[in-house]
């Protein structure tokens, strides 16, 4: 069965196309979206050029030392963030949990000196996990660390290198090496004891008091919390611890730790995020933004603001209409439906930097390259992406550090949102108001053809006659135009009908005189005996059998008119002669009338056939002799106008028929009343004669226009032509 695709479904697939519009705004937001971020980016390179610029040439705020490190050694050079409370020096670590990502583990891969050259890696039993912090005027340490065997120095030794024991170097302000040592009798309140400078030896020579703290034991071994000030070192600091694991032979095996205290050169950096450099930066946590400031080991100096609170933009809150019913909509259907789409900005996302005392990235290592950089990355959790800048930090030709400033997208990925929302509500209201219109339109135009059909079925009954007219329609658009079309076609081939109707009875009575006339002489001829009356009798059959032959010749004029037209090569002439010698002929042809030609003109060239034209000219001219009266004057006008040239033909006599005008051009119309036809019955009428003269003009291009002269005292017959240059 073969698919009716109907207009209401041809409609309905061209509105898919709406559907496009989404999309392009989907995409118009989507490119505003990029142009914001760049926007984003170059504000933020701008805030972090502001910041450096207030950090440069000031070598005071970074540690002079760790400026001469080529490197950051992990685990060695120390970092001390600051803690946001006192430690209690309790041996117990939960006031670490905020730094606690800082801790460190430390195991047989950083044995910093073997005590026993025959030991392995395999043999070292001690592990710990160890970070320093800041608070106030003192460095923090801890030291949670796992020994399967924990011994005690002595009661009543002197010797405080004999036992379990922790190890501390610092450089002094004046740039000495000092070794301290700390070794319980027992679990509790433990201070450090000052070493004398042989680093072969480790023999006491006085207590240090201001490094104190805890020993505890643990299940696993033991943990040490320890405090002293910041001003016992200049910034290079070791931690080592000591295993001894018998308590009777109290033999040294290694030592585990940061950097082998007994070298100065060995030692390591212990960087502390600078105070001045975040009191700078303390004002900068209501920028919205997050600023970090690096020395040029990456590692963090200072820092300010919170990362989930810096969304880059201050988007404004939504406004709420007026209206409940449509607050009620937005809210439990369209943004829902749209959400399934879009996606919100996250409350929470995580923050792997949140801890760092380090940091690592392209724009970070190409701005401590002197170069101002961005990046853009991803939350671990893929929920939140955040936009970084870095500006290089200089002292002289230097690079001392590099600022770095972090926003997330959420700001912009929110307005995005309101825009789309807005660029969405509109959309829907314009798919559904175009679908709907659209839909409206295609129902009434299928009803519009559909009722144009069955009135056009209505009016032809079974047998093909037409029984009817149809409404007559409007001005509007091109249905009304079929349907003005399909009235004039049915008015034609009504009247068709009508003509064919009609000539059946036009041909019977134009056929029965003759044959009458025929027969009667015929059957008279047998019965007269007379020569003379004889032949009377057969010169009236003859006369009848000629009339015969004049109407069958009549009929077959048009016919043998239309051969001679499809052969006839067109050829250019001039139409004011042909005019001029027909109407020379017609004044001795038809002395009973007068003929007046105006031609204003000395030549109209047109395409055809001269003797075409001349045969056209013979039919309208005949005509208007047979409807004037003895010694009319028949008036022909032949006048240039435009690109055209007219041929008017005007006659006294009667007006054209009421609704006959465009009629009396077709075959075999005829409007002369019966009297008139019984006066030239040796010339019968088969209204041939304009249709003959049209089918000519035609062929030249031209057409044939019929009208009474104003004030209804004759016809006019009009014929126009293209010109042609010559």
């Amino acid at each position: 069965m073969k698919f009716r695709f109907s207009i209401r479904l041809q409609l309905l697939v061209l509105s898919l196309f709406l559907f496009t519009i989404p999309w392009l705004g989907y995409r118009y937001i989507w490119e505003m979206e990029q142009y914001l971020r760049i926007g984003q980016e170059q504000t933020m390179i701008g805030t972090a050029r502001s910041v450096a610029t207030a950090l440069h040439e000031r070598p005071a705020l970074f540690d002079s030392q760790s400026a001469f490190l080529k490197t950051v050694r992990p685990g060695t050079d120390l970092y001390a963030p600051p803690i946001p409370t006192a430690i209690q020096l309790d041996g117990v670590f939960n006031d670490w949990e905020s730094v606690w990502d800082v801790s460190k583990q430390y195991n047989s891969d950083q044995v910093v000196t073997w005590f026993d050259p025959t030991l392995t890696a395999n043999d070292v039993s001690l592990s710990f996990t160890h970070m320093v912090g800041r608070y106030g005027k003192y460095y923090y340490a801890m030291f949670d660390v796992t020994d399967d065997v924990v011994v005690w120095r002595a009661k009543n030794a002197l010797a405080v290198d004999q036992s379990d024991h922790l190890l501390i170097s610092v450089i002094a302000k004046d740039d000495t090496l000092q070794r301290f040592i700390i070794a319980p009798y027992e679990a509790g309140w433990v201070n450090a004891y000052q070493l004398d400078t042989n680093d072969i030896n480790y023999r006491a020579i006085g207590n240090e008091l201001q490094i104190q703290g805890r020993w505890q034991q643990t299940d696993k071994g033991y943990a040490i919390e320890l405090r002293f000030p910041l001003t016992m070192t200049s910034g290079a600091l070791a931690f080592a611890l000591v295993d001894v694991d018998s308590a009777e032979h109290r033999v040294k095996k290694y030592a585990v730790g940061t950097a082998n205290p007994n070298d100065a050169k060995g030692l390591g950096t212990v960087l502390t995020p600078s105070p001045e450099i975040e009191r700078i930066l303390s004002g900068l946590k209501y920028a919205n933004s997050r600023v970090w400031v690096v020395d040029n080991h990456k590692r963090v100096l200072a820092r300010a603001g919170d990362i989930h609170s810096a969304s880059g933009f201050k988007v404004p809150a939504t406004q709420k209409s007026d209206y409940a019913w449509w607050n009620w909509v937005e809210g439990k259907i369209l943004l829902p439906l749209y959400y399934h789409i879009l996606t919100r900005p996250p409350a929470a996302f995580v923050d792997e930097l949140e801890t760092a005392y380090a940091l690592a990235g392209m724009d970070i290592t190409k701005a401590l390259n002197g170069e101002a950089d961005s990046l853009w990355r991803l939350t671990p959790d893929k929920k939140a992406v955040i936009l970084s800048a870095a500006y290089p930090i200089f002292i002289g030709d230097n690079v001392m550090g590099a600022v770095v400033v972090e926003q997330t997208t959420n700001g912009i990925r929110t307005l995005r949102n309101r825009a789309l929302e807005q660029l969405f509500h509109v959309i829907l209201a314009v798919m559904l108001l175009g679908t709907l219109s659209l839909f409206l339109f295609a129902n009434r135009i299928s009803n519009r053809v559909r009722k144009l059909r069955d009135n056009t079925e209505a009016v032809i009954d079974d047998n093909g006659k037409i029984i009817g007219s149809l409404p007559q329609p409007g001005h509007i658009d091109e249905i009304d135009d079929l349907h003005r079309s399909f009235c004039d076609v049915l008015v034609r081939l009504q009247q068709y009908n009508s003509y064919l109707e009609n000539m059946a009875s036009r041909l019977s009575h134009e056929l029965r005189t003759p044959i009458a006339i025929v027969r009667s002489s015929l059957d008279t001829i047998c019965e007269v005996n007379d020569p003379t009356q004889q032949a009377l009798l057969i010169e009236r059959a003859q006369s009848g059998i000629t009339r015969l032959s004049t109407i069958l010749n009549s009929m077959s004029e048009a016919t043998r008119l239309e051969h001679a037209i499809a052969q006839e090569e067109p050829e250019t002439f001039d139409v004011a002669p042909v005019v001029s010698g027909c109407i020379d002929g017609y004044a001795h042809v038809f002395r009973d009338r007068q003929f007046e030609l105006k031609m204003p003109l000395d030549s109209a060239h047109v395409k055809g056939s001269p003797d075409l034209f001349a045969q056209m000219m013979d039919k309208i001219i005949a005509n208007a002799v047979e409807f004037s009266h003895l010694r009319d004057t028949i008036v022909v006008h032949l006048w240039r106008e435009s690109k055209t040239m007219k041929l008017s033909v005007t006659n006294p006599g009667p007006p054209l028929p009421e609704g006959m005008k465009s009629q009396l051009l077709q075959s075999m119309v005829s409007v002369r009343p019966d009297e008139d036809r019984h006066k030239t019955a040796a010339h019968p009428h088969l209204g041939l004669g304009l249709f003959i003269a049209s089918m000519i003009a035609n062929y030249h291009k031209g057409q044939i226009q019929l009208s009474d002269l104003p004030d209804k005292t004759g016809v006019c017959v009009v014929v126009t032509f293209p010109l042609v240059n010559t």
